[in-house]
């Protein structure tokens, strides 16, 4: 799907590697972990999206000859580096955990062990895939708790902030828990359910609401959603809606619903549906849009709205309020540990090639706790859990399974990952959440997940913290 993305790159990653081939360090090893830093509102968890992306750049990266006379025509690169960009491809190891996971904050989705100029060119479209279809899936979630057992469809496309946005966003919305989209190329690219109705222009272009929701009927009597908000929903839409029921019913055919995208959503639902319940139409839905949120749609909710499924843009395909911040950085180098350190310690970064593994309980199967290790360390039994930070807080399980969280995708440059299909990734993802306790995914004040740092990997980050000069 995604063509040659090479220079869809900062300048920077350029020339530091030209500074690679030029001090011989080309060649070193290195692994690069991507992770989200710690989000200072909204989610305590995020849902990972974009792997498949991610997957195709890989693929297809290389510096064809347009490519390289672009970057000759800048007349910031020597010849010798340009005609070296020109055989690069990526020849490394990736890990990562596939789509549709339940993640937090500090944890390696991907982590990356290539060659240092192969690791660190790919470092901005990664993140630029990664941090985009995480945030919309993350919202998506959010909306989908919110909503509980109530379709959602996305229909931002015409508010997304470009063409690509719109479409992988689509994409992402669905991995996160919304049920279909408006998006008709998304729902052909990525085998999505492609929903919607009329516009407010629909009925203005006849002389009659009446005469526009019976055009529209007589064209899909089996699927006939109606837009009741254009004037006056309560003394036109409605009325107007039921008029134009009765005769679909009186002739087999069964009407969907009416949707309300203004006004007092609360009020003017609970009127909707006493209204559509006398008339003998108590199966059909009541749609609601308009601006709509995870927060919005908590509160229609305490207030009693009756409605039944909900149509959400802007603040989805813009991820509105998501704060999650993804980074990529160097952990280790030729085998030495490497870290950054800073005045903050929630920017002080792991050090080292890193495990993730997800604690269940034995009894209940829910998930626990998280644990970072380094390669190659193995958990006991019993397992001490410990706080990544205030390291007197300790937990000991007796009796607990561990899941590797993140799995294979290139090995040597090769593809060793099958991507699943995106319904089959929102399948896994809603089948993910129910492995965690109800409190995780509040909308507000959610308990906070614990992830924690296994004791060597946390006795090698302090004594580098302490040797700062080394890190």
């Amino acid at each position: 799907m995604m063509s040659n993305l090479s220079l869809m790159t900062d300048l920077y990653q350029l020339t530091m590697l030209n500074g690679y081939y030029a001090s011989g360090k080309q060649d070193d090893e290195a692994v690069f972990d991507l992770f989200l830093r710690q989000q200072v509102v909204t989610s305590s968890y995020a849902i990972t999206a974009g792997l498949e992306q991610v997957i195709d750049y890989i693929r297809n990266l290389k510096f064809d000859k347009e490519s390289i006379a672009y970057l000759k025509s800048l007349k910031i690169f020597d010849s010798k580096f340009l005609k070296y960009l020109e055989g690069l491809r990526f020849e490394g190891d990736i890990w990562a955990i596939p789509e549709g996971a339940v993640v937090f904050a500090g944890e390696p989705l991907i982590t990356v062990k290539a060659s240092l100029a192969q690791a660190q060119l790919i470092e901005t479209a990664l993140l630029n895939i990664i941090n985009h279809q995480t945030i919309i899936a993350t919202k998506a979630s959010r909306i989908a708790w919110a909503a509980h057992k109530s379709p959602v469809i996305e229909f931002g496309l015409r508010r997304a902030h470009s063409p690509d946005a719109g479409i992988y966003g689509s994409r992402a919305a669905v991995i996160g828990g919304v049920t279909s989209t408006s998006n008709v190329l998304s729902a052909k690219l990525f085998g999505l359910r492609a929903k919607g109705t009329h516009a407010h222009s629909w009925v203005k272009s006849f002389d009659t609401e009446l005469s526009a929701f019976e055009a529209y009927a007589e064209v899909f009597k089996d699927n006939c959603l109606l837009l009741v908000d254009t004037y006056d929903t309560l003394k036109s839409g409605v009325p107007n809606a039921i008029k134009v029921f009765d005769k679909l019913k009186a002739s087999g055919h069964k009407p969907v619903g009416i949707r309300l995208d203004s006004g007092d959503l609360a009020y003017l639902s609970k009127k909707a549906r006493a209204m559509l319940d006398s008339a003998g139409h108590k199966d059909v839905l009541i749609y609601a849009s308009g601006d709509i949120d995870e927060n919005v749609i908590q509160s229609l909710s305490l207030q009693g709205a009756k409605i039944d499924a909900w149509g959400v843009g802007t603040r989805l395909i813009t991820g509105d309020g998501v704060g999650l911040n993804g980074v990529y950085k160097l952990a280790q180098i030729n085998g030495k540990p490497k870290m950054k350190v800073s005045d903050s310690i929630q920017r002080a970064t792991n050090p080292g090639h890193k495990k993730l593994y997800r604690i269940y309980e034995k009894k209940g199967g829910k998930a626990f706790a998280d644990v970072i290790t380094l390669e190659g360390e193995v958990l006991d039994k019993p397992l001490i859990l410990t706080h990544p930070v205030e390291r007197w807080k300790t937990t000991t399980l007796d009796d607990y399974t561990a899941k590797e969280l993140q799995v294979p995708i290139f090995k040597k440059g090769k593809l060793v990952y099958k991507s699943p299909s995106v319904s089959d990734i929102a399948t896994y993802s809603a089948k993910c959440k129910t492995t965690f306790w109800d409190e995780y995914f509040r909308i507000t004040n959610p308990q906070i997940y614990k992830v924690n740092l296994s004791d060597k990997l946390y006795e090698l980050k302090n004594n580098m913290i302490l040797k700062e000069t080394d890190c």
